[in-house]
């Protein structure tokens, strides 16, 4: 699946940020708590070093409170990681991270010294309304489009301690090609930059599998079906979406469902748990190194033709 989804600003911003990191004490990440790896940058593992790493499951009211429970552990057993998880309702488990980002850097609070954070997220993830919600009022503009947020700024947090904010970014590559999905079904990219088709039939797959009950609930079905064109087909006839001849409007039907999946009418869904990204991962790495090795030897191949020319 190929997205467009790394405009000139976003390609600024990753300069900026490692232009200004030298600076930073900590790092905080929010993800989206219904896909935490595919909502991660992963340059971040990239450039941050040795630094604190606050792990910030976002809108996890969308999320399964037991697969968030699961990613807690999985990304607290990382090196010099700490994950927390909020909902976009509650705001006192997001007003302790300013004491977080203390305890992260113990030698500089004790110092009196200035200390530095930087906050980033892919667009749409709540990042915004978190910033306001640590500084108490409209510091950063807050958008239900992806990438509201253009340029960098800093925010004093409270005495001795800031925070540099980011614009929320996507990257050009995407190694696991099921990540762009879940990033899709979540509305991270926005709508032109996929087929809703795709993305319906992905998610009908996944919640078939996982969330069976779910769907014969919401949609009264008489049975579980067996494919995801199969439920979409299902949910057509159920709302109505049927043109002449009695041929279900499949787009329709496929709207609907990711439609109920973002405003949560499906109920709270988590779309990865770390064991199917650790299979994932393996499998799209090893998929990667086969591509990688054809092209090298494809590039001996044409060098050694060129010798024989000679």
């Amino acid at each position: 699946m190929a997205i467009n989804w790394f405009p000139g600003h976003m390609h600024k911003a990753q300069k900026e940020i490692k232009e200004i990191l030298p600076q930073i004490d900590v790092v905080i990440e929010v993800c989206d708590a219904r896909l935490p790896f595919s909502s991660e940058n992963p340059m971040i593992t990239e450039i941050r070093g040795d630094k604190p790493l606050i792990k910030i499951l976002n809108k996890s009211d969308l999320a399964d409170a037991e697969k968030t429970k699961l990613w807690l552990a999985y990304l607290e057993s990382q090196h010099n990681v700490k994950a927390i998880a909020l909902t976009t309702e509650n705001t006192a488990t997001a007003k302790t991270i300013p004491d977080l980002i203390r305890k992260l850097v113990p030698n500089k609070d004790e110092e009196g010294k200035q200390i530095n954070a930087m906050i980033m997220g892919i667009p749409n993830v709540g990042k915004s309304t978190l910033i306001n919600t640590l500084v108490g009022k409209a510091k950063a503009k807050v958008g239900n489009e992806p990438a509201v947020t253009k340029g960098q700024q800093r925010i004093r947090l409270e005495e001795g301690l800031y925070l540099f904010d980011t614009p929320g970014m996507l990257w050009p590559k995407i190694a696991n090609e099921n990540s762009g999905y879940r990033l899709a079904v979540s509305g991270a990219v926005k709508d032109t930059a996929f087929d809703h088709d795709d993305i319906a039939y992905f998610a009908a797959e996944y919640l078939l599998a996982n969330y069976p009950e779910r769907l014969v609930e919401r949609y009264q079905l008489d049975e579980t079906p067996q494919h995801e064109e199969d439920l979409i087909e299902a949910i057509g006839r159920r709302r109505g979406c049927v043109r002449s001849g009695g041929h279900i409007d499949m787009h329709k039907a496929a709207v609907i469902l990711i439609n109920e999946i973002r405003d949560k009418t499906l109920g709270a869904i988590t779309f990865e748990i770390p064991d199917i990204i650790d299979k994932e991962n393996h499998h799209f790495n090893e998929l990667e190194a086969k591509r990688v090795a054809t092209r090298e030897a494809k590039k001996l191949a044409r060098g050694r033709g060129r010798k024989n020319k000679r």
